[in-house]
């Protein structure tokens, strides 16, 4: 009887410390990017400069693109600058986590990004397709006749373009070019074949040289969708930018953007 009563006693005294103890300290709100924002003065945008229509670095390094004007209107927003910070497709998140509040430019959503990030609403669908010389167009319309021993296909290292290359060819050579912004003249001047990359990349490379023309662009080997990286886990922030894109893509802002680089 005495050990009943000494393990009740127990139990009780234990009752009174947990009773008598601090409470838990309250949970810490969440980081909350619009505030950090605003207080900073500044948008912080990760954008790779090389994927035109959405973004261009030109040699003097004045930026421009249909996301950089939409990330500079945001900031405008916001009451804040925006600074573009210059990032590359392999670096592209490690950058934006280290370095960044948005990364915009052409970014397609994938599971690998998802898994560090959130996106924002999707704003345009796309998908991989090729573009070459023009005489060429008829050669290049299915994944098997581009997988060929012979067939020369450019990628540039880092993103989507290279990983959709890997996956699917195993006979034809892939050649890696580091710079974006020209590989497209090395299909032109004949060191490679073509190269497969998102369908509106294709049409706008092909307005600007009249040499290359894009197989069926209308119907891409993929289908994918095109959205901003934002900081994984704030979703305040994300609805802030989900609101405005919903804002500019109905009252004409987006399209007046969008009307120097596409018609």
């Amino acid at each position: 009887m005495r050990w009943v009563k000494f393990g009740i006693g127990l139990v009780m005294a234990a009752a009174v410390t947990v009773g008598c103890s601090a409470p838990p300290p309250a949970p810490q709100p969440a980081p909350n990017r619009l505030q950090e924002v605003e207080q900073r003065g500044e948008l912080r945008v990760c954008s790779t400069g090389d994927y035109r229509p959405f973004t261009y670095r030109d040699a003097a390094g004045a930026w421009s693109g249909i996301d950089i004007d939409v990330a500079r209107d945001m900031a405008t927003k916001l009451g804040v600058r925006a600074t573009i910070v210059p990032t590359t497709w392999k670096t592209l998140l490690d950058d934006f986590v280290a370095r960044c509040d948005i990364a915009v430019g052409g970014v397609s959503v994938t599971l690998e990004r998802a898994q560090q990030a959130f996106f924002s609403t999707s704003f345009g669908v796309d998908g991989k397709t090729p573009i070459t010389r023009c005489e060429n167009v008829s050669r290049f319309q299915t994944l098997e006749q581009i997988d060929q021993p012979g067939v020369r296909a450019v990628v540039n290292p880092g993103g989507t373009n290279e990983k959709f290359a890997k996956q699917n060819l195993e006979r034809a050579t892939i050649v890696e070019h580091p710079d974006n912004n020209t590989i497209f003249q090395q299909i032109i001047d004949g060191h490679a074949d073509l190269m497969m990359t998102d369908a509106s990349e294709t049409r706008w490379q092909a307005r600007q040289h009249p040499e290359l023309c894009p197989v069926h662009p209308d119907q891409p080997f993929t289908f994918a969708e095109k959205a901003y990286l934002l900081p994984q886990g704030d979703v305040a922030f994300q609805q802030w930018v989900d609101h405005y894109l919903d804002i500019v893509r109905n009252d004409g802002t987006y399209q007046r953007f969008a009307a120097p680089w596409i018609g």
